[in-house]
């Protein structure tokens, strides 16, 4: 067992009992490349970055080679690749050495359909209704076709069934030692069903020979005798009789709502708890469990529960609970989840929203509408790409919904008229216009949060109101039956019930797959608001709303998650915050592109096929924002260009994997499953043909724009690190981000930080002067971190619970500021950040130059003279008649973090 407590400086008394929240999480991306030993190795960096837990990536035994391990195999068992639960532990009891605890990823979801790795999904296809796990995955024993009552699909093969028998792809496997007898298929090996083979084949090899018709017919009708049917892969949208996530056909669903299924999925989680070698939970895509509300108030009485059993030196409370949930427009988390929070998209959101200029959405949107050709808003392109979702891949999941409602309304007289057509015209209205991502009406009446029933309600209405628009009068009725079912208390095992559960499992699926796995890759007005959790509709947020939400935040979940990068994040904290700088300098930007379309353009005459002026105008965005930041720099000569001699090849290869992704997410020129090979072509010739005349042409001209827009860039990066770390909540710091993170969708965004230069740099003392004249490096990031978090720790009551409450500026540059305080009793801190600085930063270094700043001053709100400390930079200020010139404040540093003392 781990020797020493729990670090304890940030416990707060709850419920009777401590509570040991995190101060700040450090987020590490696990898999056969970096184990549980390589995290250990990072330990002593982290403690002296200042964070209090490592908040690891699942850990349960996941597919051989996994890179990510959500596609979990066995919940009851660590991770060999990992190292093991020996592993776990050993890094566990390594972090308590160093004052750290550990928080774990969960996914409770679903696992990986897994033919071979997965012991009960094997046993359910061995043995079907029967077998003891047939109640984990969430299947259909009798769906609409009936050749597939009391089977699995299981679309596996490359080609069709027929074709992959005629072709011997199918082998014969006899039993041998402690192997039983069975079916492979390449890496697959496919169990039997008891005594389903026939007794001759023990003795003759050849009996199951499928290059023989006669071995052939005799191994169809073995197949025939299974618990599943081997179909090709391609019919797994339409046809599949189990729930999967989103659209991957290859992760199962999980039945969390048994209570039974519950404890086995959770039974390593809470023992690891109840030792103490982990503090707390974070749990993956919460919104496709059948009640999310429930799993979340019995995972939070069971982490009690456990917690409570731990041994003396290592209490708890009640653990550290977050769960990821993205939030819609004017949503809330309910609070009878008995959650912490969520997992912190809806504060990358708002965090980058006020970072952005709102006067340059007009003009920002007319170049994009020039360019695409399309000037319709992004909800009009959300909704396009529902119904396509809906039409095209997640068919078995709609067609399933639609099928069960035309069966309720076929079971009573009142309602038998409406036909399936009408039916499932009206539900694929109502997707399309729902605007969160998911209802919660499976949750028991009595236990509802009045506030959140509300909600659900008033969502439903606005959608109905929404989708009513384009409907026929029978479909309208239609509609109306719909709403019906989703408000109708019914049993959970009723045939509403499970309606509405199904009904309620598809709208997180579309939501996720039409938003940001499709509508965010034809929607480019500007990328950096095209995130998990953000709206692109919206391109920024005044500083009073974000004041609001930040004082809303503090009091309905002040312990909740704050991200701004993430292992699923589109692009880095850092090309989001480069990308911003665009609204403010829009016109700048449209010359720009004008200019690089005007030189592209004997390129595109050459190209059989061009890439559609949309793409390009992302293409430049997704250049702009990667740019490696140590390729910013001026030329010793001081003429505009970059210091990288040979073209930037490994910026290349990144983009170029992203632009074949955004291609495939887009779905307007192939996709994953059906790619368009031409078209790639095309878009791969275009960036490699720009980047032909290197140093000069058109990747170079991108490169001197890179060059004007880096430092306000790095200045909004700065910004956005203060806020969240003294904003109220617990702040994640993505693996390695606290350096600059320029990265792209992943697998960019995964892979493994320069740990050692991490290291090396952390331990540099050169100060905040060299820090900023080099900026490029990040050291100027990395030690604001550092410095900021041991504020933090410092100051638990400031951070853990302290008020919120937003600060006003007066003078010539209003708009450049964004402050606020932090107040626990006497004790107060101030946040002071630069933003919509490009008109004013110097060029030289991220921060607006202190003559600038003119008569600009900060309102303390009360008018009694007061001296202040800068916790960063140790200089002392005055505020005379409660009022600090933020020339003073903002002249040596971009950002700054004030404390005044009792």
């Amino acid at each position: 067992m781990p020797a020493t407590a729990p670090e304890s400086a940030d416990r707060a008394a709850e419920g009777g009992g401590p509570r040991a929240l995190p101060r700040a999480t450090a987020r590490l991306q696990l898999h056969p490349g970096f184990t549980f030993a390589d995290a250990a190795g990072v330990v002593d960096y982290y403690a002296a970055l200042g964070v209090s837990h490592l908040y690891l990536s699942p850990v349960c035994s996941a597919r051989p080679g996994s890179s990510h391990g959500y596609d979990v195999t066995d919940f009851t068992s660590v991770r060999p690749e990992l190292g093991g639960e020996p592993g776990l532990k050993a890094l566990a009891g390594r972090a308590r050495a160093a004052g750290l605890g550990l928080i774990l990823d969960i996914v409770p979801n679903h696992m990986a359909a897994d033919v071979t790795h997965n012991g009960w999904w094997r046993d359910v296809l061995a043995h079907g209704r029967d077998s003891r796990f047939a109640g984990c995955f969430d299947i259909d024993w009798t769906p609409r076709d009936p050749a597939l009552h009391g089977k699995v699909l299981l679309p596996i093969l490359g080609q069709s069934y027929w074709e992959t028998l005629v072709a011997g792809e199918l082998q014969w496997v006899p039993a041998s030692g402690d192997g039983a007898a069975h079916l492979r298929y390449f890496d697959h090996s496919l169990p039997l069903s008891p005594d389903s083979a026939d007794a001759e084949a023990a003795s003759d090899p050849g009996w199951y020979d499928a290059t023989q018709a006669d071995g052939r017919a005799r191994l169809h009708a073995l197949l025939e005798r299974q618990h599943y049917r081997l179909a090709w892969w391609r019919s797994a949208a339409a046809a599949l009789n189990w729930r999967r996530f989103f659209e991957i056909s290859d992760l199962v669903g999980v039945r969390e709502e048994d209570p039974q299924v519950f404890e086995a999925v959770h039974a390593l989680v809470f023992r690891l708890l109840r030792e103490g070698w982990i503090d707390g939970v974070r749990v993956d895509h919460v919104d496709g469990l059948a009640d999310p509300a429930g799993y979340c108030r019995r995972l939070r009485a069971e982490l009690d529960r456990h917690a409570a059993a731990r041994p003396p030196l290592l209490q708890l409370g009640s653990p550290w609970l977050v769960v990821e949930k993205i939030l819609g427009p004017r949503e809330r988390l309910p609070p009878d989840w008995q959650v912490d929070g969520t997992t912190g998209y809806d504060f990358m959101d708002d965090v980058a929203a006020v970072l952005h200029n709102g006067e340059g959405e007009a003009p920002l949107g007319a170049l994009w509408a020039l360019m695409s050709g399309d000037a319709r808003p992004y909800a009009a392109h959300a909704a396009q790409a529902r119904r396509q979702m809906l039409d095209r891949h997640l068919v078995t999941e709609y067609e399933g919904v639609a099928a069960r409602l035309h069966a309720c309304a076929n079971s009573d007289p009142a309602t038998r008229d409406l036909t399936r057509a009408a039916l499932r015209r009206a539900l694929a209205a109502l997707m399309a216009a729902v605007p969160v991502y998911r209802s919660y009406y499976d949750a028991q009446p009595a236990a509802r949060d009045t506030a959140a029933a509300q909600a659900d309600e008033a969502m439903l209405e606005e959608a109905m109101q929404a989708a009513r628009a384009g409907l026929a009068p029978d479909e309208v009725v239609a509609l109306a039956f719909i709403a019906g079912c989703q408000r109708t208390v019914a049993d959970p095992d009723s045939e509403t019930g499970v309606l509405r559960r199904r009904l309620q499992q598809l709208m997180p699926a579309l939501a996720a797959k039409a938003g940001e796995d499709t509508a965010f890759y034809r929607y480019g007005r500007l990328l950096s608001r095209n995130e998990v959790g953000s709206d692109p509709g919206q391109l920024a947020l005044p500083p009073a709303q974000f004041h609001a939400r930040m004082a809303a935040r503090r009091l309905a979940c002040p312990h909740a998650m704050l991200a701004t990068a993430t292992h699923d994040h589109k692009r880095g904290e850092d090309a989001r915050m480069r990308l911003a700088v665009l609204s403010e300098l829009p016109g700048v930007w449209a010359d720009a592109v004008a200019a690089w379309e005007r030189e592209s353009a004997p390129l595109l005459a050459t190209l059989p096929l061009a890439p559609d002026p949309g793409d390009r105008l992302m293409l430049y965005q997704a250049l702009v924002g990667a740019w490696p930041m140590a390729d910013t720099a001026p030329r010793p000569d001081g003429s505009e260009g970059t210091n990288a001699a040979p073209a930037p090849d490994a910026l290349l290869a990144r983009v170029s994997a992203w632009q074949v992704k955004a291609i495939r997410e887009a779905k307007r020129h192939g996709n994953w499953t059906c790619p368009d090979p031409e078209y790639e072509a095309a878009c791969e010739a275009f960036l490699r043909g720009i980047a032909a005349g290197w140093p000069q042409g058109v990747l170079a001209h991108i490169g001197h724009f890179v060059q004007r827009i880096a430092t306000a860039g790095a200045l909004n990066g700065l910004a956005q690190v203060l806020v969240q770390l003294t904003a109220p909540g617990i702040p994640d710091r993505y693996q390695g981000c606290e350096g600059w993170d320029l990265s792209l969708v992943d697998p960019d965004n995964r892979l493994q930080p320069d740990f050692a230069r991490l290291q090396s740099r952390l331990s540099c003392s050169a100060g905040w002067a060299h820090w900023l004249a080099h900026w490029r490096d990040g050291r100027i990031k990395q030690q604001l971190v550092r410095q900021v978090l041991a504020v933090r720790r410092a100051h638990p009551d400031l951070f853990g619970d302290g008020q919120y409450s937003m600060l006003a500026a007066h003078g010539a540059l209003v708009p450049q500021v964004l402050a606020f305080a932090r107040t626990a009793g006497e004790r107060q801190a101030i946040t002071v950040v630069s933003r919509l600085a490009a008109e004013h930063v110097d060029p030289a270094v991220p921060r607006i130059p202190p003559a600038c700043w003119g008569d600009t001053t900060l309102n303390l709100g009360a008018p009694q003279a007061s001296r202040w400390t800068d916790a960063l930079t140790g200089h002392v200020l005055d505020a005379p008649a409660g009022r600090l010139r933020l020339h003073d404040v903002l002249g040596g540093l971009p950002v700054a973090l004030l404390l005044r003392e009792p």
